[in-house]
């Protein structure tokens, strides 16, 4: 069998080979195929690998488990996307940890023009459902992708929102795609199919086992422009996941909750440490990503206008650092801003608020900043 499927699977299985491994792998050799080519003293000299790795790659084995995933996905009609395809999702392809494939089912669409994650608790409340209900019916007319994990609660409701209102959606799992966890949700994963589907990154036959779900969520948060947090406790998946999309330079957002609400610890916790925007409606989504459809939309499908500068700008001492800056290199995220201009992100934030307000600057999403 000559299919560069099973020996990207086979590559999947390799023993202590993780994503980074095996990019390296297909980089130094040229492709999967070519990998299970290579002799193993060549492949023991690729960084990270070693002689006991490569021995692991020639074992017969791995392409007899291979067959058989190759075999599932034809027969479940699923597709494999390799990191190297044209599909791969951009938001995840710049990600140093990414999944070196992974498998979808249904028609999702992997690079939507708006991602957002939506994220909460299981044991969701009356109060985040509301929000969850409220938030996705203004997405309608956005353009917007629904990414949650199918689990209880707040991802189960933001799913079911979204197919009342016609809103692609995504469920990415953390467990193969031969199964659904928890039972109770296979019939809204299947209605999710039309209009959206299911990803995961786990084989067939893999258990919902608990080491799998921060993988999960890592997946979500790296798909995503934006992760949302409705509902949390201060421990949990959900917080997991906007660490995670933090740590990606994504854009976080948080509902606040009442301090004696034990599902708004979490969320009051992220505003507070200034590890999230504070949501309090769609105006806030509006606002620091740019989703405004009456604004950007018309901006996007008609030839893209400018923001109107004064012919000159008043710019401060303070601002002059961060305006340099940008000048020369057009955008930069956040991160740079202050790297490199020394200043503290708490300042940073208020100066380039006035400066957009001066229309110099414009914020983009993934806490990006452009110079006008």
């Amino acid at each position: 069998m000559t299919d560069e499927r099973l020996y990207q699977l086979a590559l999947r299985l390799v023993p202590n080979v993780g994503p980074q491994t095996a990019k390296n792998l297909v980089a130094y050799c040229g492709s999967a195929c070519d990998v299970f080519r290579t002799s193993a003293r060549v492949l023991a000299k690729v960084p990270g690998v070693g002689s006991k790795t490569a021995e692991a790659i020639k074992n017969p084995l791995l392409k007899e488990a291979a067959k058989k995933e190759v075999d599932f996905v034809d027969k479940e009609g699923l597709r494999i996307v390799f990191y190297a395809d044209e599909n791969y999702p951009h938001r995840l392809r710049q990600l140093p940890d990414s999944p070196l494939l992974f498998f979808t089912k249904g028609n999702v669409v992997l690079n939507g023009r708006r991602m957002l994650a939506i994220v909460g608790t299981r044991a969701a409340t009356a109060y985040g459902r509301k929000i969850v209900d409220e938030l996705i019916e203004n997405l309608v007319g956005r353009d917007v992708t629904v990414v949650s994990g199918l689990a209880y609660g707040i991802d189960y409701f933001a799913h079911k929102a979204c197919l009342r209102h016609d809103i692609p959606t995504i469920g990415v799992l953390g467990h193969g795609l031969d199964r659904i966890y928890p039972a109770a949700h296979r019939q809204t994963a299947e209605d999710m199919l039309e209009l959206g589907g299911l990803v995961s990154e786990f084989p067939s036959g893999t258990q919902p086992a608990r080491e799998n779900f921060p993988m999960r969520n890592r997946l979500v948060a790296g798909m995503c422009d934006a992760t949302l947090v409705v509902e949390a406790a201060n421990r949990g998946g959900a917080l997991i996941t906007a660490n995670f999309a933090n740590d990606y330079n994504r854009d976080v957002f948080a509902v606040p909750g009442r301090l004696t609400d034990t599902y708004s610890e979490g969320c009051n916790h992220l505003i507070r440490n200034h590890k999230s925007n504070l949501y309090t409606s769609i105006a806030d989504l509006e606002y620091i990503m740019g989703w405004n459809p009456t604004v950007n939309d018309q901006e996007e499908t008609h030839a893209p206008k400018a923001i109107q500068k004064q012919l000159f700008i008043d710019i401060t001492d303070d601002e002059q650092p961060i305006v340099d800056l940008l000048m020369e290199n057009e955008k930069l995220q956040l991160e740079s801003i202050c790297m490199r201009t020394k200043i503290p992100a708490s300042k940073i934030l208020t100066l380039l608020m006035g400066l957009e307000l001066k229309g110099a600057v414009r914020a983009l999403p993934g806490k990006v900043y452009a110079w006008v």
